[in-house]
């Protein structure tokens, strides 16, 4: 049951589900309408002649996946692609392209292999937008973000694909070596203390955060602190751990660790990240920044076992979201 996509806006703001959606007497608020930087590359979506293009300049190439009214992918854009520091330093060491997970543009992807927007999205597994690729001449992906990232984490993935060190070390340890201290973590009512999580077979959530977190202040005052993510909460034993914490603990599987390494294990690279598990296996994480919404529904599906119905987390939510309009309840997604 591990599922490791990241969970975010996806096939339930398709167009499909939108019709559906005007039928009833519940509606989704909270989508948000968005354009394309005019100095994205243009393309022919031959992949591989486009990576090499950048290759010969010295770059990278980027395809930044969307989906239509995502307001991640908004945001996303508009922090860091239409304006502030990151747009001139995306434009100096990177040539974009833009992907529509839902959309009919053929793809070159590789040698003679060829996929619509929708297929190659599903070839690539992206479950989560805005979803990043950053890719080297010899067309292959080196590194890849799930979800939105604020422009200061951003920035470390920029800098960390630029400077060629995902040969060389994680980006974990890479954003760790800077050592910056930027945040205290905070206190949360549902916060339990644990140690062995070998002795704990229930739904658990684990809340992966550090010092150097540039969006957990945000994370806390807007997802942790909703009403409708406080109530799931109360389903789960909730535990948060420092990750840069060298205590000794012991992991579900009954290994001794720390929170530093345990969270290497899991390949964790962004704070604030959740952990759920279940029996002691993980079922699903968020990676990425999520708003209210679909954080605490991902709470509910494992709390409720409801994984045992829905074989992941993304069809669940879309069962979810029509049951909810059915009884004529509103869904927001925003933060």
């Amino acid at each position: 049951m591990k599922n490791v996509v990241t969970l975010l806006l996806l096939t339930v703001l398709s167009s499909g589900l939108w019709d559906e959606v005007s039928a009833r007497t519940g509606k989704i608020t909270g989508g948000q309408a968005f354009e394309m930087p005019d100095w994205f590359k243009t393309s022919f979506l031959e992949i591989h002649n486009d990576a090499k293009e950048a290759g010969e300049a010295g770059k990278h190439l980027m395809l930044y996946m969307h989906l239509e009214n995502c307001p991640y992918c908004k945001r996303m854009l508009d922090e860091s692609f239409f304006q502030g520091a990151n747009k001139p330093f995306i434009q100096k060491h990177f040539d974009v392209i833009d992907i529509n997970i839902r959309g009919d543009r053929s793809v070159e992807w590789g040698s003679g292999v060829i996929y619509n927007e929708k297929e190659l999205a599903q070839e690539l597994k992206v479950y989560a937008t805005p979803a990043i690729l950053f890719i080297n001449a010899k067309g292959q992906i080196v590194y890849r973000t799930n979800g939105y990232r604020s422009p200061e984490r951003l920035r470390n993935v920029l800098q960390y694909v630029s400077e060629r060190q995902y040969g060389k070390i994680t980006l974990a340890d890479y954003v760790t070596q800077k050592g910056k201290v930027r945040y205290a973590l905070k206190k949360h009512s549902a916060f339990a203390n644990m140690t062995d999580f070998s002795r704990y077979d229930g739904p658990l959530a684990v809340i992966f955060e550090d010092p150097g977190c540039s969006d957990c202040a945000e994370f806390h005052q807007y997802t942790l602190q909703h009403a409708d993510v406080v109530r799931e909460m109360k389903g789960l034993k909730v535990v948060r751990l420092d990750a840069w914490s060298n205590e000794t603990i012991i992991d579900p599987a009954g290994n001794k660790t720390t929170p530093r390494q345990w969270a290497a294990s899991l390949k964790l690279d962004y704070r604030p990240a959740t952990v759920l598990f279940d029996n002691g296996e993980e079922v699903t994480r968020a990676d990425s920044q999520l708003y209210h919404f679909h954080y605490k529904e991902m709470l509910r599906y494992v709390a409720k076992r409801l994984y045992f119905e829905y074989p992941t987390y993304l069809t669940y939510l879309s069962a979810r979201q029509r049951e909810l309009l059915k009884q004529g309840i509103d869904i927001d997604l925003g933060r």
